[in-house]
């Protein structure tokens, strides 16, 4: 079903209507199944095997990260307008910081990891691959530490994160405008700063910013994701959520037939186009690829991406009667951060030890670090579930305190977050 722009809602007086959501709502198992699902396919593409061109971008001209960034953000739209309409506007921005400062803990570690027992591997073993990965902090190690600390300097592989947290930032004056105000013009400035980007919005603003203060970071190695392209997936996917939050899903407009059939259309073209002729559209170094570029989220891909949400979501019910139930994928999409960071250490790991791929190695051992790698993240993801099942029944194990001056009518409000 189609979202539907609902009527923005006024401020949030504090009010609380009786007998508001007390309990927990039930996971959106299928929604934990794409994320675990996007999870393998970014290990697959990462990891150094024979496996990895052919498992990258297997439904079209896009990726896993693609997926991922717009999932987060509509779980994010999804959960913090739900918090915004039960708890109000302070509360939904302390979720969203403490969201954040969980995010920036996993890229500090991710990055300490990177820069010393990575640092050491790749420079004893050698591998060259490693040592290029993060040639920047082996030149200017002091500048460089400071500056991923800062989310400036984003070597490869770990320059997803750090978006992340920009994005969880920034989101909750978004989100409150935008369920206050309208999303239209929020929309709008979106595409807009999305447009600019293809022109070299982020290269001009940091070639000022460089000017202005001295940054000694290359511009290369802020990342390889276009921040002023990426927020548009991460907007349309914090509208979606945040007007799924409120419209119930049978007020929801469906899609028409001229809809599904043109998203039909166009994700077939491409996923065809995209096995007959490889990762690109067409022969490396021809310019028409920049239409379908990653990094700046070309026009062509995003076509392409927004084709297959018109499916996926047209398909929703029918895909969840029809297909049976990946426990597996569901349980790595539950801790989707923690099987995040893991598969980098992995992804890390490996290329010290064994390498980048190369046809001389045997494909034996390629399959068996690939399924040895998927079942040590799907171990994470257990592990994780378990503690926090823990955590859930010590914290419901507590005996409710006492509140003062509190009616005998009057009873404890369940703040469980995300």
């Amino acid at each position: 079903m189609a979202a539907n722009p609902s009527p923005s809602l006024p401020p949030h007086s504090g009010a609380r209507a009786p007998g508001a959501a007390k309990a927990a709502r039930p996971r959106m198992w299928e929604l934990d199944a794409v994320r675990g699902l996007m999870l393998v396919l970014m290990l697959s593409t990462h990891l150094p095997t024979k496996f990895a061109i052919p498992a990258s971008q297997p439904f079209g001209f896009v990726s896993a990260a693609e997926g991922f960034v717009m999932l987060s953000a509509y779980m994010a739209g999804l959960v913090y307008t739900r918090r915004y309409m039960r708890d109000g506007l302070a509360a939904m921005h302390k979720a969203f910081l403490r969201r954040a400062l969980v995010v920036y803990s996993c890229q500090a570690a991710c990055l300490l990891f990177l820069f010393t027992l990575i640092a050491v591997l790749g420079l004893t073993i050698p591998q060259p691959d490693v040592q290029h990965l993060m040639w920047y902090y082996l030149q200017q190690p002091t500048t460089a530490f400071l500056s991923a600390l800062a989310l400036i300097y984003n070597p490869p592989l770990l320059d997803i994160l750090p978006i992340y947290v920009m994005f969880m930032l920034l989101s909750p004056w978004v989100l409150s405008i935008g369920l206050r105000h309208g999303w239209r013009t929020i929309l709008t400035i979106s595409g807009l700063l999305w447009f600019a980007t293809q022109f070299g919005l982020s290269k001009y603003l940091y070639g000022w910013l460089v000017d202005l203060t001295g940054l000694p970071v290359p511009f290369s190695e802020t990342g390889a994701f276009e921040t002023f392209g990426w927020q548009l997936l991460w907007i349309f996917g914090l509208w979606l959520g945040a007007t799924h939050a409120r419209v119930p899903a049978g007020e929801r407009r469906p899609f028409s037939r001229m809809e599904v059939a043109g998203a039909a259309l166009v994700a077939g073209t491409f996923f065809i186009w995209r096995h007959l002729t490889g990762q690109a559209p067409f022969a490396d170094g021809e310019p028409i690829n920049f239409l379908w570029d990653k990094w700046h989220l070309g026009p062509m891909r995003l076509l392409n991406f927004f084709a297959l949400v018109v499916l996926a979501m047209h398909y929703d019910d029918w895909i969840k009667r029809r297909l049976p139930r990946v426990p597996f994928l569901e349980t790595m999409g539950q801790s989707s951060l923690s099987v995040f960071c893991a598969h980098l250490v992995v992804v890390l790991l490996a290329l010290c030890v064994v390498g980048v791929a190369t046809p001389a190695r045997s494909s034996w051992l390629d399959a068996a670090l690939y399924i040895g790698s998927v079942i040590l993240l799907y171990g994470v993801a257990v592990i994780m579930r378990s503690g926090k099942a823990a955590a859930t029944a010590r914290q419901q194990a507590r005996p409710a305190p006492a509140l003062a001056g509190a009616g005998a009518g009057k009873g404890c409000v369940n703040r469980g977050g995300r």
